[in-house]
């Protein structure tokens, strides 16, 4: 019961890496306080761990600031939430643009932002990790937008760690690899398509999701206390080759 007395804000909880480590932080004592935008996912998710939950479009701003508003001030923060629409870079959209960066990169500065103003004023403490991506750091098709949001997640990071940190606010990040969510199930189901990847991979797997679960729960322990500003990959040595 590493965390228990203390609660955590989980986006993007109803499902993925969101899920598992809204699952693993309730299993660890933290009550959760799961923002999703589908319901169904949310009263599924209270049903297995309890906790509180807020159904939101964080595609939406003032949307995102009235949820971390009924949030209310918590230990922790988790931005998992994050979408994806697979354009090229001679077809970009400003659809494809808005959604991309709306969710990925606006969504987390908002909710980072009220996140640390709550925690100021209940007088300082506690951590945020931000999920990004190996695509903010290697080139891949059709994902201009998703890289452009992730990387910028990243530098975003950065700066809030060296904003937060004087008042004990930890802020880092997990860069994951592929992640075998139910949707990348599909995605990635045709050998042809991921066995070019998984070769590039020298643990020889992609992700599950309790993977990079626990890897973002160890960056919230008090174990991590001096890992700050830091962006750890949860790739499988993807990035060292």
């Amino acid at each position: 019961m590493q965390f228990s007395g203390k609660s955590v804000i989980i986006t993007g909880a109803g499902k993925g890496i969101g899920r598992a480590c809204a699952k693993s932080m309730a299993a660890k004592g933290a009550e959760v306080i799961a923002l999703s935008r589908t319901a169904a996912d949310l009263e599924s998710l209270r049903e297995e761990i309890g906790g509180r939950s807020v159904a939101v479009d964080l595609s939406d701003p003032a949307a995102t600031r009235r949820a971390m508003a009924e949030a209310g001030t918590a230990d922790f923060l988790i931005n998992s939430a994050g979408t994806n629409v697979l354009e090229s870079s001679f077809d970009m959209t400003e659809a494809g643009y808005e959604a991309v960066m709306g969710i990925n990169l606006r969504a987390a500065l908002i909710t980072c932002q009220e996140f640390g103003r709550a925690r100021v004023a209940a007088g300082g403490g506690g951590a945020i990790v931000n999920i990004t991506s190996i695509a903010g750091h290697r080139g891949f098709t059709e994902h201009l937008c998703y890289a452009a949001s992730k990387a910028g997640l990243e530098g975003a990071t950065r700066v809030l760690a060296k904003e937060f940190g004087p008042h004990g606010i930890r802020v880092n990040a997990v860069a994951p690899t592929i992640t075998l969510t139910e949707l990348a199930l599909v995605a990635w189901s045709d050998p042809a398509k991921s066995e070019p990847m998984m070769v590039r991979h020298p643990i020889g797997r992609f992700a599950e999701v309790g993977d990079v679960a626990l890897a973002i729960i160890a960056l919230l322990s008090s174990d991590m206390a001096m890992v700050n500003g830091a962006v750890l990959a949860v790739d499988g040595g993807f990035l060292a080759v």
